[in-house]
């Protein structure tokens, strides 16, 4: 056999061979048989991923036709059947008041959520890295760890209970001679309340990664700088944070695409219309267009508009992290 159609096997230690890279010579063909049960295992996946995501993008032309729910016999042959009106939808949703409110909502409550609780989860899994107690260190990330655990719908009932104007922390505030505060209704105070509640939530659980990368860092760099008489402090500043520098450009760029996003879940379970002017985004916005009005056209042009911005938003982020620090995702 030619060195070109040679096929080289990395076999495992139980004797099976591993997926192997095709050669120049051999074809795709004979390459997939050998590997047809590697293959196998994607198929749930990708039936997964046509089912519910390739499929329903069907329904994004709905932002472009004026949707007729009985235009047919079926809601979904209703989207063929209903007349193109181009981009009026979008031209009607940008020439809306309430929606710039929802568009300036989320980028701010965003922006807040990057700039206070984004930095917090790095620290907190330097710190804890720090600490010397096993122990101590198991049953912090245990405490920590255990809000991510509970559903928007529990921590908005706790928070509710808690920030009530019956609740224990006006009755501590009346006690200390303060006046009230009407937290889940005072647009001033609500979105200090929802980033508060976010990072309360899922500071812990993103701090995992973080841990999990220091973790993964070269030990014998730690090493040689006790030899060379560097403090803690120093050896954070030095080796800890240029080696997090990598994941914490990754984990960046992902939030800055789910920046459009905001937190649906977490606002649409604490919200009402008492703080719409500071807490309604574009994801309430589209699901009290499409769900609750029953306007599915205007409503996919808001959820088509977010998610182009989001796609914006990976790719300009990831270049500009490429030419600022050398790292990116792609």
């Amino acid at each position: 056999m030619s060195r070109e159609t040679k096929t080289i096997e990395n076999v495992s230690a139980g004797g099976r061979p591993q997926l192997m890279q095709p050669t120049k010579k051999e074809s795709f063909g004979r390459y997939f048989f050998r590997n047809y049960d590697m293959y196998l295992l994607m198929v749930p996946a990708l039936v997964f991923v046509i089912l519910f995501h390739l499929i329903p993008m069907y329904g994004i032309t709905l932002a472009f036709k004026d949707y007729n729910l009985f235009a047919a016999d079926t809601p979904w042959k209703s989207i063929g059947a209903s007349p193109w009106v181009g981009f009026k939808y979008f031209i009607n949703v940008f020439a809306r008041s309430d929606f710039k409110r929802a568009l300036t909502n989320t980028l701010l409550i965003s922006f807040y959520k990057i700039i206070f609780i984004f930095p917090i989860p790095i620290l907190f899994a330097i710190f804890l890295n720090e600490v010397r107690s096993v122990k101590f260190q198991k049953g912090l990330q245990l405490v920590v760890y255990l809000p991510h655990f509970l559903s928007w719908a529990v921590v908005a009932g706790l928070f509710v209970t808690l920030l009530s104007s019956t609740g224990p922390v006006n009755k501590m505030l009346v006690d200390l001679g303060f006046e009230k505060v009407k937290f889940m209704m005072d647009n001033s105070v609500f979105r200090k309340v929802l980033i508060f509640s976010d990072g309360w939530k899922e500071i812990g659980w993103s701090s995992i990664i973080y841990f999990a990368a220091i973790a993964g860092l070269d030990q014998e760099c730690y090493e040689a700088a006790v030899v060379d008489g560097a403090s803690r402090f120093q050896q954070i500043w030095y080796i800890t944070l240029p080696g997090l520098l990598p994941t914490v450009v990754m984990m960046l760029i992902m939030r800055m695409g789910s920046i459009m996003d905001a937190g649906f879940g977490q606002i649409f379970a604490m919200y009402n219309p008492t703080v719409y002017d500071s807490a309604d985004i574009i994801g309430t916005y589209v699901y009290r267009m499409g769900l609750g009005k029953m306007d599915f056209s205007t409503g996919t042009a808001v959820g088509l508009f977010n998610s182009i911005i989001g796609l914006i938003l990976v790719l300009s982020s990831n270049r500009f992290a490429k030419k600022a620090t050398g790292k990116s995702i792609w």
